[in-house]
């Protein structure tokens, strides 16, 4: 192909950048064009095998679901590369280990709940296998973020464009939508990508990120023994506990699930993006340099400062979280009484979700949330409390409704969450049976203290 740009009809020559984007912009993608041709117009390097990923790279981005701007196809990648480095294949051993350990939780657990175990049968995973099970519910929790993003790059882009282009690229506006969402989706699978190798089963963040599932990854269980002096068998056999401890709560109490997704879905709806920081990053958007603007996203540039509402919300949340987390690490702990090493694992475990890894803190600044339970420690005193009170049956009768969680207020108060109960009940009785009494027109309506007239006057 010759150096020379192409001609038109009329003989005006025809800058190959704008005639491919053009044609991008026409639906005729990226057909007849020399990529080396373009690299030397637009002054990039001329490596065969760096301008095929760097065109692939844009052709992603340009492209889209018609039911969603966000690409979760790239997602899905960009996730399981991250993933990928040092990611062993589970052994058939490592796998029995797995299912063992699960087994003998669930036995260990029998005593301590009156939640009944789970048929469910426990897996080992990979880090890749975690990503492929799990970004169903990331996809879930995150479009109503990645959607308003995905929006306000096209539009802040759109306004970045001078006057006298934007009649010539009336149709990009998808296409700008497209790398607004490909832009997330991109930086989500990285972040997804990096949990990966942190996590280490289906439920360690707190919510159960694959649904009616019990899993534990030994790859990240192996990295995360290392220092601290216990066996492994028993580092193995507590996270079992955990994992099994969650899956029975989830499975036992139904509405659970859709409680926590729900919360945390609402709190993502009610995030505003803000254009001032977008209208920033459109004005150096460089689309052969995915690295900078993964960079940009990662740094939680699109987060303004949250509303009363959001606080509120998030309070709500947290207060969620812990209760779930708080009664998982009182029964665990409980149920471990046999293993040396229980309260070092323990602490470890409760430091550990109290601070968040690396990934934990990347996907937080990308949707403006940590999935942390700030306030393990007090409900877990809570739980442990609500058992010498009640016993175990009635501590766990707790899960049966919503309406009936502690709430923030109790969790600063443990120990006196029953007598503030017991009030609430005894006021609740008195309306009720007053209701009642009402409708059977039990009530006198004659005033108090008031005689009956005398007739026989």
């Amino acid at each position: 192909m010759s150096s020379t740009p192409a001609n038109n009809d009329d003989d005006t020559p025809k800058d190959p950048l704008q005639e491919m984007l053009a044609n991008l912009l026409g639906g005729k993608g990226m057909e007849g064009f020399d990529p080396a041709e373009l690299a030397k117009a637009a002054g990039l390097p001329s490596d065969p095998n760096a301008l095929a990923q760097m065109f692939s790279q844009v052709q992603a981005m340009m492209s889209g679901s018609s039911d969603t701007p966000v690409n979760w196809d790239l997602a899905r990648d960009a996730a399981r590369k991250a993933a990928a480095g040092d990611d062993p294949s589970v052994t058939a051993a490592q796998q029995q280990a797995v299912d063992e350990a699960l087994r003998l939780a669930e036995m260990w657990l029998d005593p301590v709940t009156d939640l009944a175990a789970t048929a469910i049968i426990g897996r080992a995973w990979s880090r890749a296998e975690w990503v492929e099970e799990t970004l169903g519910t990331w996809q879930r929790l995150t479009e109503p973020v990645a959607n308003s993003i995905a929006f306000a790059i096209s539009k802040a882009m759109n306004e970045q464009l001078p006057e006298e282009m934007k009649s010539a690229m009336g149709g990009a506006a998808s296409m700008m939508q497209n790398m607004g969402g490909a832009l997330f989706g991109l930086q989500l699978g990285q972040a997804v990508g990096a949990l990966a190798k942190e996590v280490l089963g289906s439920t360690d963040i707190g919510i159960p990120l694959a649904d009616l599932q019990m899993a534990l990854i030994p790859a990240n269980i192996k990295a995360f023994g290392e220092g601290l002096e216990v066996p492994e068998q028993e580092i193995l056999l507590y996270l079992a506990l955990r994992e099994a401890a969650h899956a029975r709560l989830f499975v036992q109490v139904p509405w659970l699930r859709g409680h926590l997704l729900g919360a945390i879905e609402s709190y993502a709806r009610g995030i505003h993006i803000d254009m001032s920081r977008i209208e920033d990053l459109a004005q150096n958007l460089d689309p052969s340099n995915p690295e900078a603007m993964q960079d940009a996203l990662s740094q939680g540039v699109f987060m303004p400062a949250r509303t009363p509402e959001q606080d509120a919300a998030l309070a709500k949340l947290e207060t969620a979280l812990a209760l779930v987390e708080g009664w998982v690490d009182e029964l665990s702990f409980e149920a471990a009484a046999n293993l040396p090493a229980a309260a070092a694992i323990r602490e470890t475990i409760r430091r550990r979700r109290a601070t968040g890894g690396p990934a934990e803190h990347a996907f937080g600044s990308l949707v403006g949330l940590e999935l942390r339970p700030r306030r393990l420690r007090e409900a877990a005193a809570l739980w442990a409390s609500l058992k010498e009170q009640r016993g175990i049956a009635g501590r766990d009768a707790i899960w049966a409704h919503p309406d009936l969680l502690p709430t923030a207020t109790d969790l600063d108060d443990a120990a006196g969450f029953s007598a503030r109960r017991s009030l609430e009940d005894a006021s609740e009785s008195d309306v009720d049976a007053a209701l009642a009494k009402l409708l059977d027109g039990g009530f006198d309506d004659t005033p108090s203290g008031d005689a009956e007239p005398d007739t026989d006057k």
